[in-house]
């Protein structure tokens, strides 16, 4: 048996939706393995699934999808990965290997495609179990603890940085804005830095998110509303707030993209077509490919890339949802097994 967290009904994060039970420890299937849990990032599609944002794919779910483990057992098939092994687990949990999007690059739009913690039970337990072909192996540059949040805010920012328009690694002269700054603003920071840009932050948490954005050497820091002080050549909208679209699209220089990074946004307000004229572009982020994770976690130990976490102990899930629905947290959340 293994002690998981249980979400039966959707509900807001405020009432404590989440229920610490027993259930029996999932045994790896022959292509599988089976992962201790040391460590989970807390993500804002959590929030989404526990909500009811997200429609319901599996109930009772155990949510949780940026999973830091040991192998616990191997499944018949498995030749790449060997007991006690450290591996992530993150979003995209299975795909069909079959169809034209999977066989075209571009297995995150799969028709068929599994998600950690949504559709498959995820890490709010001692113990979950994934593919071996989707699971990740962790660059030693990192701790659990801090790797847990590059396997989805950060492969999702990676991803982002990729739809920007923006070519090759040397962005030297380039501005990009960033909307939204919590767990993948902060790492995608880091990135495009490394890179040579000039990121332009607009989050609307002083205290938290816009102190860590001057720390991370953000050019020009403002309210989530704010236009920034030069027109910006791309930007990224993380925050699940369909508002901001008009206000980003009004920041961005002639032939700019706006990419949506969130798996969920509130409704989008219409606006006038001048906003787009000029060849701008607003394009949005679904999911990941394998091959998104492997880049990024080479290119995040390369930089090196340093996650602001606040941990949170196994028995305060439901507490952590609250903090990060709330902008509680500054930088991403994780919750620790210490067991």
């Amino acid at each position: 048996m293994m002690k998981a967290w249980i979400l039966k009904t959707s509900a807001s994060v405020d009432t404590r939706p989440l229920v610490l039970g027993d259930i029996p420890t999932p045994n790896a299937g022959k292509d599988e393995l089976l992962v201790r849990v040391s460590a989970c990032g807390v993500c804002r599609t959590d929030l989404h699934v526990v909500e009811g944002e997200l429609p319901v794919r599996l109930s009772p779910v155990i949510p949780g999808h940026q999973i830091v483990g040991r192998v616990a057992a191997v499944g018949a098939q498995v030749a790449d990965f060997a007991l006690n092994d450290r591996v992530g687990i993150a979003w995209l949990n299975r795909t069909c290997g079959k169809c034209k999007y999977c066989l075209s690059g571009r297995e995150n739009l799969c028709d068929q495609a599994l998600f950690t913690g949504w559709s498959v039970n995820g890490g709010y337990a001692d113990y979950a179990v994934a593919p071996a072909s989707f699971a990740y192996r962790i660059p030693d540059a990192f701790e659990d603890i801090q790797a847990a949040p590059l396997l989805c805010a950060g492969i999702i920012g990676y991803r982002c940085l990729r739809l920007t328009g923006l070519n090759g690694n040397d962005w030297r002269g380039a501005r990009l804005g960033i909307y939204g700054f919590g767990a993948a603003g902060h790492i995608c920071i880091q990135l495009a830095r490394s890179r040579g840009a000039d990121v332009y932050v607009c989050t609307r948490d002083r205290e938290r998110h816009q102190a860590l954005a001057h720390e991370l050497g953000a050019t020009w820091v403002g309210d989530a509303a704010e236009e920034p002080p030069v027109k910006l050549d791309t930007a990224i909208i993380f925050a699940p707030a369909g508002e901001l679209v008009p206000t980003a699209l009004k920041a961005l220089a002639k032939g700019g993209t706006l990419v949506l990074g969130g798996i969920h946004m509130s409704p989008i307000p219409s606006f006038d077509y001048s906003l787009i004229y000029g060849e701008r572009m607003v394009r949005s982020v679904a999911n990941n490919t394998r091959e998104d994770g492997r880049e990024f976690l080479l290119e995040a130990a390369r930089v090196p890339v340093h996650t602001h976490v606040e941990t949170f102990p196994f028995n305060q899930v439901n507490e952590a949802l609250i903090a990060l629905k709330h902008d509680a947290i500054r930088g991403a959340g994780v919750i620790v097994r210490t067991e």
